[in-house]
């Protein structure tokens, strides 16, 4: 879809073609190799749709090229006509840097953004305002 959007977990968000396409090639194909992701228990009412899944590819960042990763996680469709307008997933970001052996400060820096991300998207809500 035009203005489709692929909320990738290490990556943030893409809208459209062209910026998903640059995503995968530059961040998704650029940084690892032989991928397998299984969809598991999907279960979709034709608007909405989730599935649990298991992940893993083979790191090609230097420093760690060929360490396998493995993950799991779930992913969230939102659906228009058929086809998917958003994708989101949700996974342990953390697990899967730590068996690439990625340094401790890159690591905390790294989640310290995913932090700052939630906090901002829930910064109004109840879940940070307190009881």
């Amino acid at each position: 879809m035009e203005d489709g959007v692929y909320n990738d977990g290490f990556f943030g968000p893409f809208r459209g073609p062209e910026a998903i396409g640059k995503m995968l090639n530059k961040h998704f194909w650029g940084t690892a190799k032989d991928f397998k992701w299984e969809m598991r228990n999907p279960v979709c009412d034709g608007v909405h749709g989730y599935a649990q899944y298991v992940f893993s590819y083979s790191s090609t960042v230097e420093g760690a090229e060929g360490k396998r990763v493995v993950f799991e996680g779930f992913g969230q469709f939102q659906l228009a006509n058929g086809k998917i307008q958003d994708y989101a997933e949700t996974f342990d970001t953390g697990i899967a840097l730590t068996q690439i052996n990625f340094p401790a400060d890159r690591l905390t820096k790294f989640l310290g953004k995913s932090a700052m991300r939630l906090s901002k998207k829930y910064a109004k809500s109840l879940h940070l305002k307190g009881t």
